[in-house]
């Protein structure tokens, strides 16, 4: 093909293509055109293609004219499309009723809950100090959420003043999960040590007798289990979470207590952010310290009912109120405030 036949088909091309666009009723058919055209195997380009059999002296007067055509066409391409889109848009916007007297932009954006803010402060800094996130169902069996655990069938915490049970024929044996530690429990049956888990969830108990407490509430706890894992570890661990929750100067101090499926056991408390302990508290009720939660050595009983030897590994676990803390960090007195949606209290957060 010599240089002007190459010319004219180029300009034929251009023409043809104009014509294309112009007449284009969709952005489908413009697509399908502009592929036609400028595509990898395109019209105007496979025309682009023979350049490289030109002179030098006819590659400088093709190669402007060819870009020059490919660029024009480019741009008619583009402007048709917008013209489409355009024109779709006032179609749809014509079918529709818009009451103007609606506010317009900015629209006032949301923001994380309270509960959401504290849950990840805390899941963050126990990421740091090496748990993983793990999950199990609200609704179990009772093996999981007591057999298991060294909970007794007589231990009040299976009382059904207590613990929600769910009805009985298929479902007997079933409750609403009173802690998440069944999550624990289904972790160590299926992963053996070392281990290292945090498992947030909501949990469910028949308990609202002041404003510190909820039928309904979030907990996250905490599972480490490896050789010679030791008391020290727990309080290092807890220590270090706690005043990474609410600073350096955190006080903390850890109580003798008993928990079936720990031994030995503590209770781990913080000092009270409201009053110190020197006027009447309702949150503290005036001791100056506030129960957080409960923690321990794992009670060998559970680490051999999940299959793990309590001879060579052994481990702690916690259980800690999310929305307990939450109104120590956020200086929220009353549970209730949590769930009541008063926008007045969101605001603040």
């Amino acid at each position: 093909m010599n240089l002007t036949e190459w010319k004219e088909k180029c300009s034929a091309a251009e023409a043809e293509y104009r014509d294309i666009i112009s007449n284009a009723a969709s952005s489908d058919a413009l697509e399908a055109a502009r592929v036609n055209c400028l595509g990898r195997k395109g019209v105007l380009t496979e025309l682009l293609k023979n350049l490289k059999d030109f002179t030098i002296e006819e590659k400088k007067e093709a190669g402007p004219l060819g870009n020059k055509i490919k660029k024009d066409l480019e741009d008619a391409f583009y402007s048709k499309k917008n013209a489409l889109e355009s024109a779709a848009l006032n179609e749809e916007l014509a079918k529709t009723n818009i009451d103007l007297t609606l506010p317009g932009w900015p629209v006032a954006n949301g923001h994380k809950h309270p509960l959401t803010i504290a849950m990840d402060r805390m899941t963050a800094i126990l990421s740091k100090l090496g748990f993983v996130w793990a999950e199990g169902p609200q609704i179990e069996e009772e093996k999981y959420n007591f057999d298991f655990l060294n909970i007794p069938l007589h231990h009040p915490a299976r009382d059904v003043q207590d613990t929600l049970i769910i009805g009985g024929g298929a479902k007997k044996g079933m409750v609403l999960r009173s802690h998440t530690s069944n999550v624990q429990v289904r972790y160590m049956e299926k992963n053996k040590p070392p281990l290292r888990i945090m498992s947030p969830g909501k949990v469910f108990r028949r308990d609202d007798i002041d404003a510190s407490h909820s039928p309904v509430f979030h907990q996250i706890e905490g599972l480490y289990v490896d050789k010679n894992v030791s008391l020290a570890d727990l309080k290092s661990d807890l220590t270090a979470f706690m005043k990474g929750l609410f600073g350096n100067k955190a006080e903390v101090r850890f109580r003798p207590s008993f928990f079936p499926f720990t031994e030995p056991s503590v209770e781990v408390d913080v000092k009270c952010v409201f009053c110190d302990g020197k006027s009447p508290c309702s949150f503290c009720k005036g001791t100056g310290w506030k129960e957080m939660l409960g923690a321990g050595i794992v009670h060998p009983n559970v680490l051999r009912n999940v299959g793990i030897d309590p001879e060579i590994y052994s481990g702690y676990a916690f259980g800690m109120g999310v929305e307990r803390l939450a109104m120590l960090m956020l200086g929220i007195k009353d549970i209730r405030a949590f769930y009541e949606n008063d926008l007045r209290i969101w605001k603040q957060f």
